[in-house]
């Protein structure tokens, strides 16, 4: 452990009279083998300002000191660090941060106020060992996930402990104990109560749990204990009403949930919300017509609704939104290869994230991960309009607006005009040629 701990951090342990601990991911992370990024997370059994002091000393800035919590956030050139002041908590139920706060000296106290057991393994940098009031170091050993005091108590406290237990779960590759599932049942509600950004945070995390430590198939089990929990139906309740909800069997060997999360499962982490939310609209148009006819264009809108409330960025929600209303087009390779060629030079922004959507949802349907006949036709159609010379966007057609409007288009249709000229030569790439566009855009404008 000594030997990845910041230099800065050893001075700091050397300077001080009172034991400096690593407490958190940082110790979890290496008795547990994983790699990746580390959160340097201290504390010791003194106040706030005097480990400012003691940082001062050793070029340490405090970033901010927030001396109710007894929590300071420290940089020092590119490394970042958090010290908190041993202490106990007091919650209102449900609330994220505490009522009342108590500092201690006491380890044991401070241990107890944490979440999972395996999050309470301290390390004194000063004496090289492992502290372990809890029996962190036993779960993290047997990849168990266990809450530092009743879990009714835990979860009863911090709502957002919910999604940092699925997250964890899916992270880490960790399984919940029995007692924990339950305490996460009981106060699934409680998660009504958290920031909604805070929720999409930890969402998006789960999303890409896979990756942070390389553990294979994280995402689907983070979002399969969302559902477990009782969560999911909180935060998303559009998606969670498709559990149990059958689809075709020629077609789909899951439900709609289901099929789902496998297509997260299946899906690149770049795409990943929207196959969460691509068949959104499903459980809503069976509701409202007793058929999934034109769930893409419901899914839109459900995408767009549970994304605001989740308080996502707009660029997120536009891509999300347009992946999802997009995604059964050409579902059943009918569309005649003109028609897919419009379709691609008017959405090429979106077209390499379509077809990773399409494949994972193909994917997701029997758990095949072969090519989707779709997929395969539209890279077909899109090598042969490369080798074309077909344009792709605006930028690429031979005449601009300023021209048509000289030619005479008038200006209130020249974006029209462009785009409609757009689509002729992204179906037939030979009209790419300036006085066959101008001849185009003046019998369009003469209908």
């Amino acid at each position: 452990m000594q030997n990845i701990i910041p230099s800065e951090l050893r001075q700091l342990a050397e300077i001080s009279d009172r034991p400096l601990y690593i407490v958190g991911g940082a110790c979890r992370n290496f008795l547990a083998g994983l790699g990746g990024d580390t959160d340097w997370d201290i504390c010791a059994p003194m106040r706030a300002e005097e480990l400012v002091k003691l940082a001062e000393r050793e070029g340490i800035r405090a970033v901010a000191v927030y001396a109710h919590t007894g929590t300071v956030r420290l940089a020092c050139g590119q490394n970042r660090f958090e010290f908190a002041s041993f202490r106990t908590d007091r919650y209102v139920r449900g609330t994220h941060s505490p009522a009342e706060v108590e500092f201690t000296d006491d380890i044991f106290a401070d241990a107890l106020r944490r979440d999972f057991r395996c999050n309470a393994v301290y390390y004194d940098i000063s004496r090289g060992i492992f502290v372990d009031p809890l029996g962190g170091i036993g779960d993290i050993r047997d990849k168990i996930l266990r809450t530092t005091a009743p879990s009714g108590k835990v979860f009863g406290e911090d709502g957002l402990r919910l999604m940092r237990l699925c997250r964890f779960a899916a992270e880490l590759g960790f399984v919940p104990s029995a007692d924990c599932l339950e305490g996460a049942r009981e106060n699934a509600a409680l998660i009504a109560d958290i920031a909604p950004e805070r929720i999409y945070s930890e969402l998006t995390a789960i999303l890409s749990a896979d990756v942070r430590y390389g553990i294979n198939g994280g995402q689907y089990a983070g979002l399969k204990l969302l559902a477990d929990t009782g969560v999911l139906a909180v935060i998303i309740p559009e998606l969670a009403m498709g559990e149990g909800m059958a689809q075709r069997a020629d077609f789909h060997n899951y439900d709609v949930l289901e099929h789902s999360f496998r297509a997260v499962l299946y899906a690149s982490p770049r795409i990943r919300l929207a196959a969460l939310l691509h068949d959104s609209g499903k459980p809503a148009c069976m509701a409202e017509s007793g058929s999934y006819a034109r769930h893409e264009e419901a899914g839109e809108r459900i995408a767009e609704d549970i994304l605001r409330r989740l308080r996502a960025p707009s660029a997120v929600i536009s891509r999300v939104c347009a992946l999802v209303r997009w995604h059964m087009y050409d579902f059943d390779c009918r569309a005649r290869e003109s028609k897919v060629r419009r379709f691609m030079a008017e959405h090429s922004d979106i077209l390499d994230d379509l077809l990773a959507l399409k494949q994972a949802d193909y994917s997701a349907c029997k758990d095949d991960l072969g090519e989707a006949p779709g997929v395969r036709k539209w890279r077909d159609i899109y090598d042969r309009m490369r080798k074309e010379g077909a344009p792709f966007s605006l930028r690429q057609l031979n005449v601009r607006g300023d021209e048509l409007i000289a030619a005479g288009t008038p200006p209130e249709k020249t974006a029209e005009t462009l785009h409609f000229l757009l689509g002729e030569c992204a179906a037939n790439p030979s009209l790419n040629v300036k006085e066959k566009l101008l001849r185009l855009a003046s019998g369009k404008n003469c209908q």
